[in-house]
């Protein structure tokens, strides 16, 4: 399956803002209940996934769901990646080997 660059942007920008909901939940567990610490990264969570349905509605407006939805996986390297660099946790290898079978099954999905 052959997709429009536009819409690949579009797919990883929205699994990205996605990913970012589970970097501000985390760093909202890392503070008091109802500190203004905790309370910045809960609205950031909440607004990173109102941000991420807005766009899924306009993704899966224009390409097929089951397409669409196997870019989900992406989320979980963008949250290996942002893990690693905002909160200093370890990538091992077999977080490496996960995110390599996850960007390749992408890739030879996407290019069939």
């Amino acid at each position: 399956m052959w997709f429009p660059k536009r819409s690949i942007f579009e797919l990883i920008l929205a699994f990205g803002i996605y990913a970012l909901a589970s970097v501000f939940s985390k760093g909202a567990s890392m503070h008091g209940f109802l500190s203004w610490p905790y309370l910045f990264n809960l609205a950031g969570a909440v607004l990173s996934l109102g941000l991420y349905a807005i766009l899924w509605q306009q993704i899966i407006k224009r390409m097929d769901i089951s397409d669409a939805f196997m870019f989900k996986g992406l989320a979980l390297v963008f949250v290996l990646v942002l893990s690693h660099f905002l909160f200093h946790e370890p990538i091992g290898l077999n977080n490496l080997a996960g995110a390599a079978i996850i960007v390749g099954g992408i890739a030879l999905y996407a290019k069939s």
